[in-house]
């Protein structure tokens, strides 16, 4: 079975170049919007529903729809009901993922996850981000997590590429430098 990232991709580039085309709404209502989708579609309860076999696909998408706070547009009407055709309507927390590096690929930006062994300051983070900036050439959106395991440093993963300066890696790398 093909993995979800590769399943999901064509939908998460047809959504995001319908968002591009869309200037009434713009990108950034229409990333709100995904992000809202793939929330409800994270749901068990929701996930359980839309495996129901007594709905058919205009049920599954007319009640996904429901579930969506506000005014849903047109479009996304049209991409909830191709998903619900296709049975895909469960790929939309992948479908967003990839939406979201779309868009940050557009804006020159990128998610950066920073995992600290300690909790970081405002300042620290913004520091940080400022140096990585510069090494990684683009505008970073940090999210920071602790994790104690990694004794001390923090280790920055920006799309594939991973920086890790932690403790734990350092000996880590002695300990094969010793073994070898």
């Amino acid at each position: 079975m093909a993995e979800l990232s590769t399943v999901a991709r064509p939908y998460a580039e047809a959504l995001f170049g319908a968002a591009l085309d869309d200037k009434a709404s713009g990108l950034q209502s229409w990333s709100d919007l995904v992000g809202a989708m793939a929330q409800v579609a994270s749901n068990a309860d929701v996930r359980e529903a839309m495996a129901d076999p007594r709905l058919d696909d205009a049920q599954r998408a007319q009640t996904f729809t429901g579930l969506l706070k506000g005014e849903v547009p047109q479009a996304a009407r049209n991409f909830i009901e191709l998903l619900a055709q296709n049975d895909r309507l469960l790929l939309l927390p992948e479908i967003a993922s990839q939406f979201v590096t779309l868009k940050n690929r557009h804006e020159g930006s990128a998610q950066a996850d920073i995992t600290s062994a300690f909790e970081l300051s405002e300042a620290q983070v913004k520091d940080l981000t400022s140096a990585l900036e510069l090494k990684f050439g683009l505008k970073l959106k940090p999210r920071v997590t602790v994790d104690s395991s990694l004794i001390g440093g923090v280790r920055v993963a920006v799309g594939d590429q991973v920086l890790d300066t932690s403790v734990q890696a350092q000996l880590a790398r002695m300990r094969d430098t010793l073994a070898a």
